[in-house]
């Protein structure tokens, strides 16, 4: 591999990754992939080729100033590329950015400045946005002539109208950026990409694309641009998450604070990190250990998360004006033959007729031959997005 872009996911407690050989073809391969898990604990490094066959899978050293972590991880993560797949020349590195206001609506070279203004979002995405930037910092002090660029998962739903933008607040608070954003864009681009290939023509139609994975959002396309989207200001707001409440009443939250005594900082971890298939199950936020379970518990937070999904696709349908196709995708749209067959079945009445053999076999199409709306089951690719946005902005294969 003579030149590759490395894109990097950056959590909490780990570093996702995929590097891509940067030739001449139209659409950069992937070559490895992989993750830095248990950051700041046991740090372990794994490692996979393109095949699905492991290459690595060691612990690393964990650095004695926690603070440098992520940093210490990354370093392990580059040698690891410069030593065992071949990269004679790292072009850039592309990162996934969870939220970039109004400041940012397209693919933006990393500076100091930017980051600077990126890390004034920091209260609106806090499970991802500090570590999206500590991976940003850490690279620039380990490579400082190495391209960074930001993909932003706001992005793609600045395309829609200001009445779906808008709160009902005093003009001078969207003015100053309260206002619903809208998240998974890098999904829903790619997604939005590669329609035509499966749904021809009709694919500028009315469509509406459900990412359910840990985190879970909607999205309503016409013309694939994005309409509207069930996610907000941050991403607590739409579809019941992994760990994350989905749409509350605001009003719950005061009386959370005035009434129960809760500390604004509880409150965020209540309805970011407790709350969702884990909060109301209380055994998981894990849709297969659900699955699995004979726990009534179990099953109660699966039907709470499908009628959630059942109640955004009607008003996303209102909102398109009636549905042409529904896309399911992300680790439970793409996995689970079961939710898939609950929600088409939920949307029966906006002339969706499941296909159960082709449902069960994981599809693509899952829809009958006579279903007056078809549905798809279409594997996402956020890392092969953010490759392409990359070379996009540097100008093309080995033009740095």
């Amino acid at each position: 591999m003579s030149g590759a872009i490395l894109v990097i996911n950056s959590g909490s407690s780990s570093v996702k990754f995929a590097a891509f050989a940067d030739g001449a073809g139209p659409i950069p391969e992937r070559v490895v992939h992989g993750e830095v898990e248990e950051i700041g604990e046991s740090p372990h490094l794994l490692v996979w080729s393109h095949e699905g066959a492991l290459l690595e899978d060691r612990l690393i050293g964990a650095p004695r100033d926690p603070a440098g972590a992520h940093e210490s991880a990354l370093q392990e993560l580059l040698g690891w590329l410069e030593q065992h797949a071949g990269v004679q020349t790292l072009r850039a590195v592309g990162h996934r950015v969870v939220h970039g206001g109004d400041l940012f609506i397209q693919p933006t070279r990393v500076t100091p400045d930017v980051i600077a203004r990126l890390e004034g979002l920091n209260s609106l995405a806090p499970l991802h946005q500090p570590h999206n930037l500590s991976a940003m910092r850490a690279i620039a002090r380990l490579q400082p002539a190495l391209p960074q660029i930001a993909c932003f998962d706001t992005a793609f739903h600045a395309t829609q109208a200001w009445v779906e933008r808008a709160f009902a607040l005093p003009r001078h608070l969207g003015q100053a950026g309260v206002k619903r954003y809208g998240f998974h864009g890098l999904s829903y681009e790619y997604i939005a990409s590669v329609l035509p290939d499966h749904l021809g023509e009709v694919a500028d139609g009315r469509v509406v694309v459900a990412h359910l994975g840990n985190g879970a959002s909607m999205c309503a396309m016409l013309g694939r641009r994005s309409v509207a989207t069930t996610m907000s200001l941050t991403a607590l707001d739409g579809l019941m998450m992994g760990t994350r409440c989905g749409s509350l009443d605001p009003g719950a939250v005061l009386y959370l604070i005035q009434d129960m005594g809760m500390r604004p900082a509880e409150v965020e971890k209540l309805l970011y990190e407790q709350s969702g298939l884990l909060g109301v199950s209380g055994l998981s936020a894990d849709m297969r250990t659900l699955e699995a379970s004979a726990q009534p518990q179990a099953q109660a937070a699966i039907d709470l998360y499908v009628h959630r999904i059942a109640r955004e696709l009607g008003s996303l349908a209102a909102t398109l004006g009636g549905i042409d196709t529904l896309v399911l995708t992300a680790g439970i749209g793409e996995h689970s033959a079961a939710i898939r067959a609950r929600v088409c079945r939920d949307a029966a009445w906006l002339g969706l007729e499941l296909d159960e053999h082709a449902n069960a076999a994981g599809g693509p199409r899952i829809s009958s031959a006579a279903s007056r709306v078809s549905a798809w089951v279409i594997p996402t690719n956020e890392e092969l997005m953010i490759a392409l946005h990359v070379r996009a902005l540097l100008g093309g294969p080995h033009s740095v």
